[in-house]
């Protein structure tokens, strides 16, 4: 069972979630609160433990990039996904630089709000499709053509270099899996390669060094 707590200050958007959440054979909200501070008071008490906090960026007291970094800072922390909107570009770069693992857009669909709730529970990177060309845009900025080459690609295979093209296109590893015809468990062996070779914390990051490496 995957325990989720919401960190929302809106509560019908928070009551919405919940429901979502509690109708999944495999998930279960174990707390609620709608400020960060309540949320990381919460978050300490054994019955609140999570495996996943769905964070909303923009809230009373600290805010969710704050609340992330602090929790990022416990030992054996929760896997943090941001709950954002279209207008939130520069606090979810902070947030995903703070130790958040991934984000959605506050309108996503049950199913995609449940697939990004277990993709972070495999260690994944949930995003969402819509947002990710404005975050690298964030993140990315023009270099000089001769300084655009990361010299730790070369620390990769070509079927490394393959594979990180692929996620610098957004694809999951079961669509990469299906576009180079091989296993999907042999597509994550060599994206965790390729996190640990470039010391790339998730998927985030890998998506924003293909981007800015073409």
């Amino acid at each position: 069972m995957i325990r989720v707590f919401l960190v929302e200050d809106q509560e019908l958007v928070r009551a919405g979630f919940a429901m979502i959440i509690d109708a999944a054979d495999d998930l279960r909200v174990v707390g609620q609160a709608a400020d960060g501070r309540t949320a990381l008071t919460m978050l300490r008490t054994p019955e609140r433990q999570a495996d996943v906090v769905l964070m909303d960026i923009r809230m009373p007291g600290p805010d969710g990039v704050e609340t992330t970094r602090r929790l990022m800072a416990a030992v054996n922390p929760p896997r943090v996904v941001m709950l954002t909107s279209f207008d939130d570009d520069e606090l979810l770069v902070a947030a995903l630089r703070a130790g958040a693992c991934g984000y959605l857009l506050k309108d996503a669909g049950p199913a995609e709000l449940v697939a990004g709730i277990r993709s972070a529970v495999a260690g994944d990177a949930p995003v969402s499709p819509r947002l990710t060309r404005r975050l690298i845009d964030s993140f990315v900025r023009p270099v000089p053509v001769a300084a655009e080459r990361n010299p730790a690609l070369d620390r990769l295979t070509a079927r490394e270099r393959e594979i990180l093209a692929a996620v610098g296109l957004g694809l999951t590893n079961v669509e990469i899996a299906a576009r180079l015809h091989v296993a999907e468990s042999t597509v994550k062996t060599h994206v965790g390669a390729i996190l640990r070779k470039l010391n790339l914390r998730d998927r985030v990051q890998a998506v924003i060094l293909a981007q800015s490496a073409d």
